[in-house]
Order: structure tokens, then C-alpha cells, then sequence
């Protein structure tokens, strides 16, 4: 919106993972902006030298740019950390090559203004009708930052901030006039913060009921009057993250709980929003070092799961991203990073952190008898009986059966098997090498397809201790 704004022409792009980047990219544009999580970065980095062998100016924001500013610089000509109007118009004034290194530019925080749905609408209509199924969720943000401090999380050290209320129910009437049965995906990293503001936009937008959403909170902030509240305003998901037995108990409220405690408590709470709301995801951090040896906590998550049949669960493997976490210095002075592709880097391909309390063939085994266990046509068929909503017991279902699901599984049991036949695999695990394994490279080259041609050379590559290594340089 800014660069139309300035007078631009606009050619936007949302990748999914299944368009022809070829045929949906223009081949003449004057600069080229790529948004991106660092699981994109290889296909970032092909793209950007693809356009850059043709003359265009190529600048890369998003996660990506903020967690390994200095690996983007080598492919980028401007890498953006936080981006508001005044950097995006800097780099249109400028709009020049700057190689071998891209420039890094940054705002000193993050914007207090983005543009809403009704600005973007042309935008989001045209993703929307891309979708291949009857749901569509119209993306929405209503505050950035976090002021909880989880060390693993890039937003423990973003200052939290509500976005404008009198936009925000703007949108939801313009959504609300121009959809039919809306669903909206609040984007914020902790929905709720501010919970009674958040309530009263939307009960003063619209009829009660009219538009539904889903987000992301935190159980702290999931009283029964709460939920109760978000029942009746057309909450139908809500994603808590529950990450630790062992830690984050202020997320929870269950402070310095013994583990089975705060299990127990938790299950108790997760029981009772669900009596109101109809689908709920927990959130899980697996590896982290708070959470000790043995099987207790793979243990504490299977009878979780027994005490609260309906809930999907979503594990992520610690990941340590660049800069984007205090902890992550910590990790890297302790040489407990290793350099897996950017590709795999999605919290499930690859953990890239050492765990601190299990040998890799002991945590993949753990990892993978856990997931077995979430899984089995028995949890399945409970947590479709235990939802009473035709979409919940769908995408219940779809989730488990599918890449999410067992296909999780079977991947984490062939990387368990290559750990055990595979010297190269095991090298690389333990550090020993930094030689990529041919199963990464094999991986890549079939799923980048042609864009693996555009890949520069050294671009699966990265420096995974250059965060300590510019922080001990200034």
C-alpha cells in the first residue's frame, strides 16, 4: 500500500507453496520487495539473484530479515528489520544497487500505523479467491509485541502495542458489509492483552455473532468470564500456548507449580474453554532446556492429552532464528547451534539446537513416540467425538491424517533412521561437521524445482554463530 501510495504500480504476489512463481512474477520490474520466514529464505535468495541478473533492485523484509540480517545482505540489495512508511520510502527514493552486501535498514520500532482491510481489500480479495476450499479467513492484526518474556520467542523483546481501535472496527464493518459468514484471523503474537478494548470493538462493530474468529492468546488471560465473552462474540478457535511443563508458568498462570501440577491445571482450564469455545490448538515447545531428562515430559504431554481428549495438539522443535531471541546468544556461545538449510527451518523439518539433556537418537525416539501417540486412530476418533462442530471434527481429522500428522511422523522416524545409518546425518547433528548431508540436499533441489538453478552459490550455507560473533564486535 505504502509504494502505491508514493505513486508506484503494484504487482502483489501471495506464494502459498503451489502457484507458478514464474508465470505470477512480472519479468520487468524496477524493484522487487520479498516478505519472508526463514523457511522461504532459499527460494528468497534464488528469486532475488533471478531478478537481480536482470537489472531489478531486490529488497527482503519479514522474519527472515530480522533474524539473519547480515546471511540476507549477501543476496539482497536492502535487507529491512522493522518497516514502517519512512524506511519503505527511503527505499523507493533510493532504489539502487548495492552489491556484493545489501544496505540494512531498520525503523526503531515497529509501526503504530498499518494500513487495514478496507486499504488492502483488493489485495486480500484476490488470495481469497485462490483458496481451494469453502474457508476463507480474512487476516487481520490488532496489536504488536508481546509483553510476556519467553526467551525462545522473537517477540519477548518487542514492546507491545495495540494497534487503532477506530480502524480496526472500521474493518470489521467493512467485512461484515462485504462478506458473507466472515471468518477472521487475528494475527497479533498474543490476542487479548488488552481484552476489554478487544471486546468492545468488536461488539460495537456489528450484529452479535455475525462475523467469527479465531486467535492466538495466552491461558492467562482465559478466565471463564473471558471465554464466555469470546463465545458469545463469535470465537470458534483459540490457540494457546502452553510450551513447558517445567517453565512460562506466568502464560499460564500457574507461576512455579510442580510439573504435574501445572499439567493438571492446565487440563482442568483447557476442559473449561472448551465448553465454550469449539476448537482449541495447544501449543507446544519440545526440546527446551527447562524441561529436564527421562520420559516425564513426553509422559506429562500424553496424559494431557488422555485428560482432554478434544484438543489438537501442535509441537515445534526449539529453534534458534538468528537474532531473533535473547536465548539464542546463550545457545550459540555454548556451540549448541548447528547449520541446517534455512529450507528446514519451519520448528519441525530440523531442530538446530543440541538438546541439552538427550542424545539425538533419545529425543527423536521420545519425539516420535509422542507424536505416535497424539495420532493414533484411537486419540483421532476421540477428538472427533469429543467436538460437537462439523469444521472442528473436519479439520481434527484432515490435521492427523495428513502432513501434519503422520506425515510429521514419518518424516521424524526416517530422519531417526538415517541417525542410526547415515555417518554424514550423525556428523552434522552432533557438530562435527558442517558439511550438509545429501538428504537436505536431495530435499531441496526436488522442492525448490527450477528456482534451484537461481540459487547463488553458497546460499544453503550460513554462519550459524553470527549473531555472538556481531554482538562481540560491538
Amino acid at each position: 500500500m505504502w509504494c502505491e501510495e508514493a505513486g508506484h504500480e503494484v504487482h502483489f504476489v501471495c506464494y502459498t507453496g503451489f502457484e507458478d512463481l514464474m508465470e505470477e512474477l512480472p519479468q520487468d520490474m524496477d524493484i522487487l520487495f520479498v516478505g519472508a520466514f526463514t523457511q522461504a529464505a532459499q527460494i528468497s535468495y534464488a528469486i532475488s539473484n533471478m531478478f537481480r541478473l536482470r537489472g531489478t533492485v531486490t529488497v527482503l523484509g519479514g522474519p527472515h530479515a530480522r533474524c539473519y540480517p547480515e546471511d540476507a545482505r549477501k543476496y539482497f540489495d536492502y535487507v529491512l528489520g522493522f518497516t514502517d512508511k519512512v524506511v519503505v520510502e527511503g527505499v523507493l527514493s533510493d532504489c539502487s544497487q548495492h552489491r556484493p552486501y545489501g544496505e540494512y535498514l531498520s525503523a526503531r520500532e515497529q509501526p503504530r500505523h498499518l494500513p487495514g482491510v478496507q486499504e488492502r481489500w483488493k489485495y486480500i480479495e484476490a488470495t481469497l479467491d485462490k483458496t481451494a476450499t469453502s474457508i476463507k479467513i480474512i487476516p487481520m492484526i490488532g496489536s504488536l509485541g508481546c509483553p510476556y518474556t519467553c526467551s525462545f520467542c522473537i517477540d519477548s523483546v518487542v514492546d507491545y502495542q495495540p494497534m487503532d481501535y477506530d480502524q480496526m472496527q472500521g474493518d470489521l464493518r467493512f467485512i461484515h458489509k462485504n462478506m458473507k459468514d466472515p471468518i477472521v484471523g487475528w494475527h497479533d503474537p498474543n490476542y487479548g492483552i488488552r481484552f476489554n478494548e478487544c471486546m468492545e470493538v468488536i461488539e460495537e462493530s456489528y450484529p452479535k455473532g455475525e462475523i467469527r474468529f479465531i486467535a492466538e492468546s495466552s491461558l492467562s488471560l482465559l478466565s471463564e468470564k473471558n471465554v464466555k465473552r469470546l463465545r458469545a462474540n463469535g470465537f470458534l478457535a483459540i490457540l494457546p500456548g502452553i510450551e513447558s511443563w517445567y517453565s512460562m508458568g506466568n502464560k499460564s498462570k500457574t507461576g512455579r507449580k510442580p510439573a504435574r501440577d501445572k499439567m493438571e491445571h492446565i487440563a482442568e482450564h483447557i476442559n473449561m474453554i472448551m465448553r465454550y469455545i469449539p476448537y482449541l490448538q495447544a501449543n507446544f515447545v519440545l526440546g527446551l532446556d527447562d524441561d529436564g531428562e527421562g520420559t516425564e515430559p513426553f509422559e506429562l504431554t500424553k496424559e494431557f492429552l488422555d485428560r482432554c481428549p478434544g484438543v489438537f495438539p501442535a509441537y515445534s522443535l526449539l529453534s534458534a532464528f538468528g537474532e531473533a531471541a535473547p536465548l539464542n546468544l546463550d545457545l550459540q556461545r555454548d556451540g549448541r547451534v548447528l547449520g541446517f538449510p534455512f529450507h528446514f527451518l519451519n520448528n519441525n523439518h530440523a531442530m538446530n539446537v543440541k538438546p541439552k539433556n538427550y542424545e539425538w537418537p533419545e529425543f527423536y525416539d521420545h519425539l516420535i513416540d509422542l507424536t505416535r501417540y497424539s495420532f493414533t486412530g484411537k486419540k483421532i476418533y476421540r477428538r472427533f467425538r469429543a467436538n460437537n462442530m462439523a469444521i472442528p471434527k473436519g479439520m481434527n481429522v484432515v490435521r492427523a491424517i495428513s502432513s501434519e500428522g503422520w506425515g510429521r511422523l514419518k518424516y521424524h522416524r526416517h530422519i531417526r533412521h538415517l541417525l542410526e545409518t547415515d555417518q554424514s546425518m550423525r556428523d552434522f547433528f552432533e557438530g562435527e561437521t558442517e558439511e550438509i548431508p545429501s538428504f537436505y540436499i536431495d530435499r531441496m533441489k526436488r522442492e525448490l524445482g527450477e528456482f534451484w538453478a537461481y540459487l547463488p552459490d553458497g546460499a544453503i550455507l550460513h554462519d550459524p554463530t553470527a549473531y555472538l560473533k556481531k554482538t562481540d564486535q560491538q
